[in-house]
């Protein structure tokens, strides 16, 4: 597993190429389990979330098969900033937005509330303090707090957010939505790992009573991690908790950001990085995994096991759920698979296979028989047709970070250039174009209430129009 932190703006340009290097936030210290609500003007189902309603994005991108569409959403028609409120953190997590708020998560390892008409701060829970860069193994995120998107239980008005805090442990909190109260906590670690190796950078999941955690490890591939999905009761603290280890003999973890899909039955789909066996060790695979998290299928490209040796991993983006019992998946190679989720079919088992890019990372949005494919040389849009996909239209090259699709348009954030790109979704056609300034790696805007919301670094910007 390789992939880059925190980005920052080069030239605004149309056409934009990505700026290297790695960057660390300065470290937030936060007191512990302590929330503030207050009304200060900013700078300027049970337990299920499958269907959002109209002025929500509960989970990350919307819904639990990770489409990033609204299909009821207005389009901007004419894009401007409308509010930006600094965080204590960088903003690796999507925002969330529910009951008038927009919910927001950061590496200070505190979860903010904001009015999403006016940007006003309604509540901050701090939850701890985050632990340093300089007390983990390897990694570029710096400190490390709340890196993974949380899960809204519309119903139960609930949040949903697993914290990494010193000394190095994982927790998932549920707090009020009304007010940033905790209800309750507990841990959340995989059991018999070492906290310090297993990152939790994936989103959360919210199904069948239960919120889902997965696991993979840092960047640098320090320790010995294994790709790891958590489950634990959405309704109490109590109980024990169910788990499902990758069987690989160290890594294959699973680090992408929209974390599982989940289908209406409520079965898992997780795709998986890296193994470092010379043989086929569920690495470099989707893998459907029930509710009880027993695995009931997998899927790996013919050359998984040889992707081990360059780093070249299949799980670099998150499968995306279609209609018909479909799937899509693509990963650093640039190669998409349309994959059949009755029937996964084993290691080359796909109903179809296309080159779609150089290489693919972050998550894949789907809307009106497109997918929509974040890649380093651009964002692709392909046409699904009786199981198989063509090229409908190709961006201008740029560093794409994961697009959610709204009132006709697709939203992506250049995460090399810190550029905000309206596209038309069945043209391609920029419509919009603004800079942000810099972006954590696979920044994911979301959208609700008329609203357009970025994380750019230590603030969220909101767009109106």
């Amino acid at each position: 597993m390789r992939y880059l932190g925190r980005a920052v703006p080069c030239l605004l340009l149309l056409t934009v190429a990505g700026c290297g290097g790695h960057h660390h936030a300065a470290s937030h210290t936060t007191a512990s389990s302590t929330t503030t609500s207050t009304t200060a003007a900013p700078t300027t189902q049970p337990a299920t979330v499958s269907a959002a309603s109209t002025a929500s994005w509960p989970t990350y991108d919307r819904d639990n098969g990770r489409s990033g569409f609204d299909p009821k959403a207005p389009t901007l028609k004419h894009p401007h900033r409308v509010w930006s409120a600094s965080v204590n953190g960088d903003v690796y997590a999507q925002p969330l937005v529910a009951n008038g708020k927009v919910i927001v998560a950061t590496e200070g390892d505190s979860v903010y509330a904001f009015d999403i008409r006016r940007g006003h701060k309604l509540w901050q829970a701090n939850l701890g303090t985050p632990v340093p860069g300089s007390d983990l193994p390897c990694g570029n995120i710096d400190p490390s707090g709340i890196t993974g998107t949380p899960v809204i239980d519309l119903k139960r008005k609930t949040v949903f957010a697993v914290t990494f805090t010193r000394p190095g442990r994982h927790r998932l909190v549920a707090l009020n939505l009304d007010n940033g109260h905790v209800r309750w906590r507990r841990g959340i670690d995989a059991p018999g790992q070492d906290p310090k190796v297993q990152q939790e950078r994936a989103a959360l999941a919210l199904s069948h009573g239960r919120v889902y955690v997965a696991y993979g490890g840092l960047f640098g591939d320090c320790g010995d991690y294994h790709g790891w999905v958590v489950g634990a009761s959405a309704t109490h603290r109590s109980g024990g908790l169910i788990t499902y280890r990758v069987p690989a003999q160290r890594k294959a973890g699973i680090w992408a950001p929209p974390g599982p899909s989940v289908d209406g039955a409520g079965n898992l789909y997780v795709a998986t990085g890296n193994g470092v066996s010379s043989s086929f060790d569920f690495g470099n695979a989707v893998i459907k995994l029930s509710p009880r998290l027993h695995r009931g299928g997998y899927f790996a490209p013919k050359n998984a096991a040889s992707l081990n040796g360059p780093d070249a991993d299949f799980g670099s983006t998150g499968p995306v759920l279609l209609p018909n019992h479909r799937a899509f998946a693509i990963g650093k190679s640039g190669i998409g698979y349309v994959l059949d989720t009755s029937h996964l079919g084993g290691v080359g088992g796909q109903l179809s296979s296309a080159n779609v890019c150089s290489s693919a990372y972050g998550a894949s949005a789907y809307a009106r028989s497109r997918i929509y494919v974040p890649c380093t040389d651009g964002l692709v849009a392909l046409r699904l047709s009786h199981g198989r996909v063509t090229t409908a239209w190709r961006s201008a090259s740029f560093t794409a970070g994961p697009p959610i699709v709204t009132g006709g348009r697709v939203w992506t954030i250049d995460t090399g250039s810190g550029t905000l790109y309206e596209l038309d979704a069945r043209s391609g056609k920029v419509r919009f174009q603004r800079s942000v300034g810099s972006v954590t790696h696979f920044a994911t805007p979301a959208e609700a209430g008329g609203r357009l919301f970025v994380p750019a670094g230590s603030q969220i910007i909101a767009f109106g129009g």
